[in-house]
Protein backbone atom coordinates (compact mmCIF):
# COMPACT_ATOMS: atom_id res chain seq x y z
CA UNK A 1 0.00 0.00 0.00
CA UNK A 2 2.77 2.27 0.75
CA UNK A 3 4.83 1.69 -2.79
CA UNK A 4 0.83 2.28 -4.53
CA UNK A 5 0.56 5.87 -2.26
CA UNK A 6 4.34 6.60 -3.01
CA UNK A 7 3.92 6.26 -7.13
CA UNK A 8 0.45 8.24 -7.04
CA UNK A 9 2.47 10.70 -5.61
CA UNK A 10 5.39 10.50 -7.22
CA UNK A 11 3.48 10.97 -10.31
CA UNK A 12 1.60 14.27 -9.04
CA UNK A 13 5.20 15.18 -8.34
CA UNK A 14 6.24 15.19 -11.58
CA UNK A 15 2.99 16.42 -13.37
CA UNK A 16 3.25 19.26 -11.24
CA UNK A 17 7.02 19.38 -12.20
CA UNK A 18 6.84 18.65 -15.70
CA UNK A 19 4.01 21.98 -15.82
CA UNK A 20 6.26 24.36 -14.20
CA UNK A 21 9.21 23.61 -16.23
CA UNK A 22 9.98 25.59 -19.74
CA UNK A 23 8.80 24.34 -22.93
CA UNK A 24 11.63 23.73 -25.13
CA UNK A 25 12.01 23.75 -28.55
CA UNK A 26 13.93 21.53 -30.97
CA UNK A 27 13.75 20.91 -34.50
CA UNK A 28 13.53 16.89 -36.06
CA UNK A 29 17.11 17.06 -37.03
CA UNK A 30 18.10 18.33 -33.60
CA UNK A 31 16.82 16.30 -31.66
CA UNK A 32 17.74 12.88 -33.70
CA UNK A 33 21.02 14.55 -34.17
CA UNK A 34 21.59 13.97 -30.13
CA UNK A 35 20.19 10.81 -30.03
CA UNK A 36 22.70 9.81 -32.29
CA UNK A 37 25.65 11.22 -30.49
CA UNK A 38 24.19 9.73 -27.35
CA UNK A 39 23.75 6.12 -28.71
CA UNK A 40 27.45 6.95 -30.65
CA UNK A 41 29.49 8.87 -27.55
CA UNK A 42 28.64 5.72 -25.40
CA UNK A 43 29.79 3.31 -28.52
CA UNK A 44 33.05 5.16 -28.55
CA UNK A 45 33.60 5.20 -24.92
CA UNK A 46 33.28 1.97 -24.22
CA UNK A 47 35.44 0.71 -26.98
CA UNK A 48 37.89 3.10 -26.09
CA UNK A 49 38.39 2.25 -22.33
CA UNK A 50 37.57 -1.77 -23.15
CA UNK A 51 41.48 -2.87 -22.75
CA UNK A 52 41.55 -1.36 -19.31
CA UNK A 53 38.64 -2.38 -18.05
CA UNK A 54 39.61 -3.38 -14.01
CA UNK A 55 43.37 -3.50 -15.01
CA UNK A 56 44.05 -1.20 -12.33
CA UNK A 57 41.75 -1.40 -9.19
CA UNK A 58 42.55 1.08 -6.58
CA UNK A 59 45.00 3.22 -8.59
CA UNK A 60 44.12 5.51 -11.41
CA UNK A 61 45.91 4.61 -14.89
CA UNK A 62 49.66 6.44 -14.74
CA UNK A 63 49.68 9.54 -17.82
CA UNK A 64 52.88 7.84 -19.23
CA UNK A 65 50.70 4.67 -20.43
CA UNK A 66 49.55 4.99 -23.97
CA UNK A 67 45.35 4.60 -24.81
CA UNK A 68 44.50 3.21 -28.00
CA UNK A 69 42.41 4.63 -30.54
CA UNK A 70 42.90 4.21 -34.20
CA UNK A 71 40.69 4.42 -37.99
CA UNK A 72 39.46 1.06 -37.83
CA UNK A 73 39.79 -0.03 -34.35
CA UNK A 74 35.87 0.25 -33.51
CA UNK A 75 34.30 -1.83 -36.57
CA UNK A 76 37.84 -4.81 -35.19
CA UNK A 77 36.48 -4.22 -31.59
CA UNK A 78 32.72 -5.02 -32.57
CA UNK A 79 33.31 -7.77 -34.76
CA UNK A 80 36.43 -9.21 -32.59
CA UNK A 81 35.52 -8.85 -29.31
CA UNK A 82 31.77 -8.57 -29.13
CA UNK A 83 31.04 -9.31 -25.12
CA UNK A 84 32.48 -5.84 -24.29
CA UNK A 85 29.56 -4.28 -25.19
CA UNK A 86 27.30 -5.62 -22.74
CA UNK A 87 26.82 -2.16 -21.67
CA UNK A 88 25.31 -1.50 -25.36
CA UNK A 89 23.07 -4.72 -25.69
CA UNK A 90 21.78 -5.04 -21.91
CA UNK A 91 20.60 -1.37 -23.26
CA UNK A 92 18.80 -2.63 -26.78
CA UNK A 93 17.38 -5.36 -24.82
CA UNK A 94 15.21 -3.02 -23.20
CA UNK A 95 14.34 -0.45 -26.34
CA UNK A 96 13.34 -3.98 -28.31
CA UNK A 97 11.01 -4.62 -25.91
CA UNK A 98 9.66 -1.01 -26.54
CA UNK A 99 9.69 -1.64 -29.75
CA UNK A 100 7.71 -4.93 -29.64
CA UNK A 101 5.31 -3.61 -26.74
CA UNK A 102 4.99 0.04 -26.85
CA UNK A 103 5.67 2.77 -24.03
CA UNK A 104 3.57 0.35 -21.45
CA UNK A 105 5.41 -2.83 -21.71
CA UNK A 106 4.88 -4.54 -18.27
CA UNK A 107 8.40 -5.07 -16.27
CA UNK A 108 7.98 -8.89 -16.67
CA UNK A 109 8.52 -8.34 -20.55
CA UNK A 110 11.94 -6.56 -19.98
CA UNK A 111 12.60 -8.73 -17.17
CA UNK A 112 11.74 -11.65 -19.01
CA UNK A 113 13.83 -10.93 -22.23
CA UNK A 114 17.22 -10.30 -20.75
CA UNK A 115 16.75 -13.28 -17.99
CA UNK A 116 16.47 -15.47 -21.13
CA UNK A 117 18.69 -13.75 -23.66
CA UNK A 118 21.55 -15.85 -24.98
CA UNK A 119 24.51 -12.97 -23.39
CA UNK A 120 26.68 -13.56 -20.42
CA UNK A 121 26.28 -11.69 -17.33
CA UNK A 122 27.82 -10.91 -14.72
CA UNK A 123 27.35 -9.45 -11.04
CA UNK A 124 23.70 -7.57 -10.49
CA UNK A 125 22.90 -8.66 -13.76
CA UNK A 126 23.41 -12.44 -13.50
CA UNK A 127 22.05 -12.71 -10.07
CA UNK A 128 18.94 -11.14 -10.97
CA UNK A 129 18.88 -12.92 -13.78
CA UNK A 130 19.28 -16.39 -11.46
CA UNK A 131 16.23 -15.09 -9.71
CA UNK A 132 13.77 -14.41 -12.45
CA UNK A 133 14.56 -17.55 -13.83
CA UNK A 134 13.62 -18.70 -10.24
CA UNK A 135 10.47 -17.17 -9.77
CA UNK A 136 11.56 -13.94 -7.72
CA UNK A 137 10.04 -11.17 -9.64
CA UNK A 138 11.24 -7.72 -9.79
CA UNK A 139 11.59 -5.78 -7.74
CA UNK A 140 12.52 -8.09 -5.35
CA UNK A 141 15.01 -10.28 -7.99
CA UNK A 142 17.37 -6.88 -7.22
CA UNK A 143 16.12 -6.14 -3.98
CA UNK A 144 19.58 -6.47 -1.70
CA UNK A 145 18.56 -9.15 0.53
CA UNK A 146 17.76 -11.42 -2.82
CA UNK A 147 20.97 -10.39 -4.81
CA UNK A 148 24.21 -9.22 -2.88
CA UNK A 149 25.50 -6.93 -5.92
CA UNK A 150 22.36 -4.57 -5.44
CA UNK A 151 24.63 -1.50 -5.70
CA UNK A 152 26.83 -2.82 -8.13
CA UNK A 153 26.94 -0.51 -11.50
CA UNK A 154 25.08 -3.01 -13.61
CA UNK A 155 21.92 -0.35 -14.19
CA UNK A 156 23.86 2.64 -14.06
CA UNK A 157 25.72 1.36 -16.96
CA UNK A 158 22.59 0.17 -18.58
CA UNK A 159 20.00 3.41 -18.38
CA UNK A 160 21.45 5.33 -20.81
CA UNK A 161 18.01 4.50 -23.12
CA UNK A 162 15.94 5.97 -20.28
CA UNK A 163 17.53 8.95 -20.60
CA UNK A 164 17.48 9.46 -24.38
CA UNK A 165 13.74 8.06 -24.69
CA UNK A 166 13.27 11.43 -22.65
CA UNK A 167 14.67 14.53 -23.60
CA UNK A 168 14.41 17.39 -21.05
CA UNK A 169 11.77 14.99 -18.81
CA UNK A 170 14.27 14.00 -16.22
CA UNK A 171 11.49 12.64 -14.11
CA UNK A 172 10.37 10.12 -16.62
CA UNK A 173 13.39 8.89 -17.08
CA UNK A 174 13.40 8.14 -13.63
CA UNK A 175 9.83 6.36 -13.67
CA UNK A 176 11.34 4.00 -16.64
CA UNK A 177 14.35 3.52 -14.21
CA UNK A 178 12.06 2.86 -11.44
CA UNK A 179 10.59 -0.37 -13.75
CA UNK A 180 13.25 -1.41 -15.06
CA UNK A 181 16.28 -0.92 -12.80
CA UNK A 182 14.87 -2.89 -10.09
CA UNK A 183 14.88 -5.75 -12.24
CA UNK A 184 18.74 -6.24 -11.14
CA UNK A 185 19.89 -3.40 -8.11
CA UNK A 186 18.39 -1.40 -5.33
CA UNK A 187 19.40 1.37 -3.47
CA UNK A 188 22.86 3.09 -4.73
CA UNK A 189 22.84 0.91 -7.62
CA UNK A 190 19.46 2.04 -8.78
CA UNK A 191 20.19 5.71 -8.18
CA UNK A 192 23.45 5.25 -10.71
CA UNK A 193 20.76 4.42 -12.89
CA UNK A 194 18.52 6.84 -11.98
CA UNK A 195 21.13 9.86 -11.95
CA UNK A 196 22.85 8.59 -15.12
CA UNK A 197 19.10 8.98 -16.75
CA UNK A 198 18.48 12.29 -15.32
CA UNK A 199 22.00 13.75 -17.35
CA UNK A 200 21.21 12.37 -20.70
CA UNK A 201 17.63 13.76 -20.68
CA UNK A 202 19.22 17.06 -19.27
CA UNK A 203 21.78 16.67 -21.99
CA UNK A 204 18.84 17.69 -24.52
CA UNK A 205 18.90 20.90 -22.91
CA UNK A 206 22.23 22.49 -21.65
CA UNK A 207 25.05 22.43 -22.97
CA UNK A 208 26.57 23.67 -19.01
CA UNK A 209 28.29 20.30 -17.92
CA UNK A 210 27.97 22.13 -14.33
CA UNK A 211 24.59 22.64 -14.59
CA UNK A 212 23.76 18.99 -15.78
CA UNK A 213 25.65 16.86 -13.08
CA UNK A 214 23.86 19.16 -10.29
CA UNK A 215 20.83 19.38 -11.50
CA UNK A 216 20.46 15.65 -12.07
CA UNK A 217 21.38 14.87 -8.70
CA UNK A 218 18.10 16.39 -7.35
CA UNK A 219 16.62 13.18 -8.60
CA UNK A 220 18.68 11.47 -6.08
CA UNK A 221 17.42 11.30 -1.76
CA UNK A 222 19.99 13.75 -0.14
CA UNK A 223 20.19 11.19 2.43
CA UNK A 224 21.84 8.43 0.37
CA UNK A 225 25.13 7.55 0.17
CA UNK A 226 24.97 8.17 -3.78
CA UNK A 227 24.19 11.50 -3.54
CA UNK A 228 26.44 12.71 -0.48
CA UNK A 229 29.39 11.02 -3.06
CA UNK A 230 28.45 12.75 -6.19
CA UNK A 231 27.82 15.78 -3.70
CA UNK A 232 31.45 15.51 -2.59
CA UNK A 233 32.82 15.22 -5.82
CA UNK A 234 31.45 18.33 -7.06
CA UNK A 235 32.44 19.88 -3.63
CA UNK A 236 35.82 18.46 -4.69
CA UNK A 237 36.22 19.93 -8.39
CA UNK A 238 35.62 23.52 -6.34
CA UNK A 239 38.24 23.13 -4.53
CA UNK A 240 40.53 21.49 -6.72
CA UNK A 241 39.79 22.66 -10.23
CA UNK A 242 42.60 21.93 -12.02
CA UNK A 243 44.01 18.40 -10.69
CA UNK A 244 41.24 15.86 -11.29
CA UNK A 245 43.40 13.10 -9.38
CA UNK A 246 42.90 14.96 -6.36
CA UNK A 247 39.78 14.67 -6.54
CA UNK A 248 40.23 10.82 -7.55
CA UNK A 249 42.31 10.24 -4.12
CA UNK A 250 39.42 11.96 -1.88
CA UNK A 251 36.98 9.74 -3.57
CA UNK A 252 39.39 6.68 -2.84
CA UNK A 253 39.77 8.02 0.77
CA UNK A 254 36.14 7.94 1.52
CA UNK A 255 33.84 5.81 -0.66
CA UNK A 256 36.49 2.90 -1.94
CA UNK A 257 35.66 0.31 1.00
CA UNK A 258 32.90 -2.15 -0.57
CA UNK A 259 30.12 -3.60 1.35
CA UNK A 260 27.97 -5.28 -0.48
CA UNK A 261 29.56 -6.91 -3.63
CA UNK A 262 31.38 -10.06 -2.60
CA UNK A 263 34.33 -9.84 -5.23
CA UNK A 264 35.03 -6.08 -4.10
CA UNK A 265 34.72 -7.03 0.13
CA UNK A 266 38.73 -6.67 1.21
CA UNK A 267 39.83 -6.53 -2.18
CA UNK A 268 40.59 -3.57 -4.25
CA UNK A 269 38.26 -4.40 -6.95
CA UNK A 270 35.37 -1.67 -6.71
CA UNK A 271 32.42 -2.20 -9.32
CA UNK A 272 30.41 0.02 -6.80
CA UNK A 273 27.91 2.34 -8.37
CA UNK A 274 28.70 5.19 -6.39
CA UNK A 275 32.47 5.09 -6.87
CA UNK A 276 32.09 4.51 -10.57
CA UNK A 277 29.59 7.07 -11.04
CA UNK A 278 32.00 9.37 -9.27
CA UNK A 279 34.78 8.63 -11.87
CA UNK A 280 32.05 9.65 -14.56
CA UNK A 281 31.13 13.38 -12.77
CA UNK A 282 35.07 13.51 -12.62
CA UNK A 283 35.46 12.75 -16.32
CA UNK A 284 32.80 15.22 -17.03
CA UNK A 285 33.77 18.11 -14.57
CA UNK A 286 37.28 17.94 -15.53
CA UNK A 287 36.59 17.30 -18.98
CA UNK A 288 34.95 21.01 -19.61
CA UNK A 289 33.11 19.56 -22.47
CA UNK A 290 36.10 18.39 -24.55
CA UNK A 291 35.38 15.17 -25.87
CA UNK A 292 39.01 13.78 -25.90
CA UNK A 293 40.21 15.16 -22.31
CA UNK A 294 36.43 13.53 -20.95
CA UNK A 295 37.45 10.13 -21.84
CA UNK A 296 40.71 10.41 -21.57
CA UNK A 297 39.65 11.54 -17.45
CA UNK A 298 36.78 9.02 -16.71
CA UNK A 299 38.74 6.11 -18.37
CA UNK A 300 42.12 7.16 -16.32
CA UNK A 301 40.33 6.55 -13.32
CA UNK A 302 40.47 3.13 -13.73
CA UNK A 303 38.35 0.18 -12.26
CA UNK A 304 35.15 -0.26 -14.40
CA UNK A 305 37.08 1.36 -17.41
CA UNK A 306 35.30 0.78 -19.88
CA UNK A 307 31.51 1.44 -18.72
CA UNK A 308 32.85 4.57 -16.68
CA UNK A 309 33.81 6.49 -20.47
CA UNK A 310 30.35 5.28 -22.26
CA UNK A 311 28.43 6.76 -20.21
CA UNK A 312 30.08 10.13 -19.92
CA UNK A 313 30.60 9.90 -23.60
CA UNK A 314 26.99 9.20 -24.25
CA UNK A 315 26.31 12.35 -21.97
CA UNK A 316 28.91 14.31 -23.79
CA UNK A 317 27.99 12.73 -26.88
CA UNK A 318 23.98 13.84 -26.43
CA UNK A 319 25.14 17.57 -25.25
CA UNK A 320 27.15 18.39 -28.48
CA UNK A 321 24.85 16.03 -30.99
CA UNK A 322 26.36 13.66 -33.64
CA UNK A 323 27.45 16.17 -36.20
CA UNK A 324 29.64 17.67 -33.18
CA UNK A 325 31.75 14.77 -32.09
CA UNK A 326 35.44 14.85 -33.12
CA UNK A 327 35.94 13.38 -36.33
CA UNK A 328 39.37 11.78 -34.97
CA UNK A 329 36.89 9.71 -32.11
CA UNK A 330 34.36 9.02 -35.86
CA UNK A 331 36.92 7.44 -37.57
CA UNK A 332 35.95 4.27 -38.81
CA UNK A 333 32.16 4.55 -37.11
CA UNK A 334 30.65 4.58 -40.10
CA UNK A 335 32.04 1.37 -41.02
CA UNK A 336 30.67 0.15 -37.74
CA UNK A 337 27.33 1.09 -37.56
CA UNK A 338 26.01 -1.34 -39.25
CA UNK A 339 26.59 -3.93 -37.82
CA UNK A 340 24.16 -5.58 -35.44
CA UNK A 341 25.64 -6.04 -31.62
CA UNK A 342 26.12 -9.65 -30.49
CA UNK A 343 22.75 -11.21 -29.28
CA UNK A 344 20.47 -8.56 -30.96
CA UNK A 345 19.23 -7.90 -34.41
CA UNK A 346 20.01 -4.10 -34.04
CA UNK A 347 22.68 -1.82 -34.91
CA UNK A 348 23.81 1.80 -34.20
CA UNK A 349 21.96 2.66 -36.99
CA UNK A 350 18.61 0.92 -36.07
CA UNK A 351 18.62 2.40 -32.93
CA UNK A 352 19.53 5.81 -34.23
CA UNK A 353 15.64 5.66 -36.13
CA UNK A 354 13.93 3.52 -33.22
CA UNK A 355 15.68 5.20 -30.40
CA UNK A 356 14.12 8.98 -31.75
CA UNK A 357 10.64 7.42 -32.44
CA UNK A 358 10.83 6.17 -28.69
CA UNK A 359 12.00 10.43 -27.79
CA UNK A 360 9.26 10.88 -30.09
CA UNK A 361 5.96 9.37 -28.24
CA UNK A 362 7.58 10.18 -25.03
CA UNK A 363 7.39 13.40 -25.66
CA UNK A 364 3.90 13.41 -27.17
CA UNK A 365 2.82 11.46 -23.93
CA UNK A 366 4.01 13.52 -21.45
CA UNK A 367 2.62 16.68 -23.01
CA UNK A 368 4.42 17.85 -25.46
CA UNK A 369 3.20 17.99 -28.99
CA UNK A 370 4.97 18.30 -32.85
CA UNK A 371 4.42 20.21 -35.32
CA UNK A 372 5.77 19.31 -38.65
CA UNK A 373 9.60 19.06 -38.11
CA UNK A 374 9.23 21.73 -34.54
CA UNK A 375 9.20 19.99 -31.68
CA UNK A 376 7.83 21.13 -28.36
CA UNK A 377 8.92 19.46 -25.02
CA UNK A 378 7.06 20.31 -21.73
CA UNK A 379 10.75 20.49 -20.08
CA UNK A 380 10.29 18.74 -16.19
CA UNK A 381 11.91 20.44 -13.02
CA UNK A 382 13.69 17.14 -11.45
CA UNK A 383 11.96 15.38 -8.47
CA UNK A 384 13.94 13.22 -5.76
CA UNK A 385 12.80 9.58 -6.18
CA UNK A 386 12.39 7.88 -3.00
CA UNK A 387 14.94 6.47 -0.55
CA UNK A 388 15.74 3.13 -0.33
CA UNK A 389 19.42 2.12 1.58
CA UNK A 390 20.79 -1.69 0.42
CA UNK A 391 22.86 -3.66 3.28
CA UNK A 392 21.30 -1.16 5.73
CA UNK A 393 22.51 -2.45 8.93
CA UNK A 394 25.25 -4.67 7.47
CA UNK A 395 28.94 -5.23 7.93
CA UNK A 396 31.60 -7.25 6.22
CA UNK A 397 33.96 -7.86 9.28
CA UNK A 398 35.55 -11.22 8.25
CA UNK A 399 36.77 -13.65 5.55
CA UNK A 400 37.45 -17.74 6.48
CA UNK A 401 37.43 -20.78 4.71
CA UNK A 402 35.28 -23.72 4.43
CA UNK A 403 35.64 -27.15 5.43
CA UNK A 404 34.70 -30.36 3.21
CA UNK A 405 33.77 -33.50 4.39
CA UNK A 406 35.37 -36.75 3.29
CA UNK A 407 32.59 -37.65 0.38
CA UNK A 408 33.41 -33.94 -0.91
CA UNK A 409 29.45 -33.41 -0.69
CA UNK A 410 29.42 -30.87 2.08
CA UNK A 411 30.34 -27.83 2.79
CA UNK A 412 30.69 -26.25 6.06
CA UNK A 413 31.55 -23.38 8.34
CA UNK A 414 31.11 -21.79 11.94
CA UNK A 415 31.18 -17.72 12.21
CA UNK A 416 29.76 -15.05 14.44
CA UNK A 417 27.77 -12.38 13.68
CA UNK A 418 24.77 -11.47 11.51
CA UNK A 419 24.77 -13.11 8.04
CA UNK A 420 27.27 -14.67 5.60
CA UNK A 421 27.68 -15.07 1.26
CA UNK A 422 29.55 -18.50 0.51
CA UNK A 423 31.23 -17.56 -2.77
CA UNK A 424 31.76 -20.07 -5.33
CA UNK A 425 31.34 -21.70 -8.29
CA UNK A 426 29.41 -24.11 -10.58
CA UNK A 427 29.90 -23.40 -14.41
CA UNK A 428 32.61 -23.51 -16.43
CA UNK A 429 33.01 -20.57 -18.71
CA UNK A 430 31.00 -20.86 -21.56
CA UNK A 431 29.48 -23.93 -20.61
CA UNK A 432 25.88 -25.06 -21.96
CA UNK A 433 25.50 -28.39 -20.18
CA UNK A 434 21.82 -28.80 -18.66
CA UNK A 435 23.27 -30.23 -15.11
CA UNK A 436 22.03 -28.39 -11.66
CA UNK A 437 22.86 -29.29 -8.25
CA UNK A 438 20.39 -29.67 -5.87
CA UNK A 439 21.73 -28.70 -2.54
CA UNK A 440 20.41 -27.82 0.75
CA UNK A 441 21.36 -25.31 3.49
CA UNK A 442 21.33 -25.52 6.80
CA UNK A 443 21.77 -22.89 9.45
CA UNK A 444 22.50 -24.35 13.25
CA UNK A 445 20.94 -27.45 12.23
CA UNK A 446 17.83 -25.99 10.27
CA UNK A 447 17.30 -26.50 6.39
CA UNK A 448 16.40 -23.09 5.15
CA UNK A 449 16.88 -23.14 1.43
CA UNK A 450 17.30 -25.49 -1.09
CA UNK A 451 18.95 -23.77 -3.63
CA UNK A 452 19.62 -24.90 -7.51
CA UNK A 453 22.53 -24.30 -8.93
CA UNK A 454 23.29 -24.63 -12.35
CA UNK A 455 26.53 -25.45 -14.45
CA UNK A 456 25.24 -23.97 -17.36
CA UNK A 457 27.29 -19.93 -17.65
CA UNK A 458 24.37 -18.16 -18.56
CA UNK A 459 22.34 -19.57 -15.90
CA UNK A 460 24.51 -19.87 -12.86
CA UNK A 461 24.16 -18.64 -9.50
CA UNK A 462 26.47 -16.03 -8.74
CA UNK A 463 27.34 -17.17 -5.37
CA UNK A 464 26.17 -19.86 -3.83
CA UNK A 465 24.08 -19.15 -0.85
CA UNK A 466 23.60 -16.03 1.42
CA UNK A 467 21.87 -14.69 4.63
CA UNK A 468 22.11 -11.06 5.57
CA UNK A 469 19.41 -11.08 8.85
CA UNK A 470 20.38 -14.15 11.42
CA UNK A 471 20.36 -13.42 15.04
CA UNK A 472 23.76 -11.70 16.14
CA UNK A 473 25.57 -14.64 17.48
CA UNK A 474 27.60 -17.84 16.39
CA UNK A 475 26.11 -20.00 13.81
CA UNK A 476 27.01 -22.84 11.87
CA UNK A 477 26.53 -23.55 7.89
CA UNK A 478 26.51 -26.93 6.08
CA UNK A 479 26.04 -26.52 2.53
CA UNK A 480 24.78 -30.41 1.41
CA UNK A 481 25.39 -31.62 -2.05
CA UNK A 482 22.39 -34.10 -3.09
CA UNK A 483 23.59 -34.86 -6.47
CA UNK A 484 27.03 -35.18 -6.98
CA UNK A 485 28.72 -35.11 -10.34
CA UNK A 486 31.57 -36.82 -12.44
CA UNK A 487 31.56 -34.24 -14.74
CA UNK A 488 30.72 -30.92 -13.62
CA UNK A 489 32.17 -29.55 -9.89
CA UNK A 490 30.92 -27.00 -7.47
CA UNK A 491 33.99 -25.15 -6.25
CA UNK A 492 34.12 -23.07 -3.19
CA UNK A 493 35.57 -20.50 -2.59
CA UNK A 494 35.77 -18.48 1.17
CA UNK A 495 33.07 -16.92 3.45
CA UNK A 496 32.66 -13.32 3.97
CA UNK A 497 31.05 -13.06 7.59
CA UNK A 498 28.84 -9.99 8.48
CA UNK A 499 27.68 -8.58 11.85
CA UNK A 500 25.70 -5.61 12.51
CA UNK A 501 28.20 -3.28 13.52
CA UNK A 502 31.97 -2.40 11.17
CA UNK A 503 35.18 -2.86 12.95
CA UNK A 504 38.62 -1.82 13.42
CA UNK A 505 40.84 -3.97 11.40
CA UNK A 506 43.66 -3.94 13.17
CA UNK A 507 42.36 -3.88 17.16
CA UNK A 508 39.75 -7.09 15.57
CA UNK A 509 43.17 -9.15 14.85
CA UNK A 510 44.45 -7.87 18.04
CA UNK A 511 41.71 -9.01 19.47
CA UNK A 512 40.03 -6.26 21.35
Amino acid sequence: MKNVLFYVLLCFATGIAAQTGKAITLTKQQLKNKIMGGWAGQTIGVTFGGPYEFGFQGTFIGDYQPLLWYDGYLKKTMLNTPGLYDDLYMDLTFVDVFEKYGLDAPVDSFANAFANAGYALWHANQAGRYNILHGIKAPESGHWKNNPHADCIDYQIESDFAGLMSPAMPNTASAISDKIGHIMNYGDGWYGGVYVGAMYALAFTSSDINYIVNEALKTVPRQSLFYQCISDVIGWHRKYPADWKQTWMEVQKKYANDIGCPEGVFAPFNIDANVNAAYVVIGLLYGKGDFTQTLEITTRCGQDADCNPSSSGGILGTILGYDKIPAYWKQGLKEAEGIDFKYTTMSLEDVYDIGFKHALQNIERNGGTINGENITIKAQQPVAVRFEKSFDGVYPVNKIPVVWNGAKNEISFEFEGTGFVLRGETAKWASTTAFVFNTELYIDGKLVESPKLPAAYTTRRYELCWMYDLPKGKHAVQLKILNSSDTEQLRAGHVLVYSDKPVNGLEANLGR
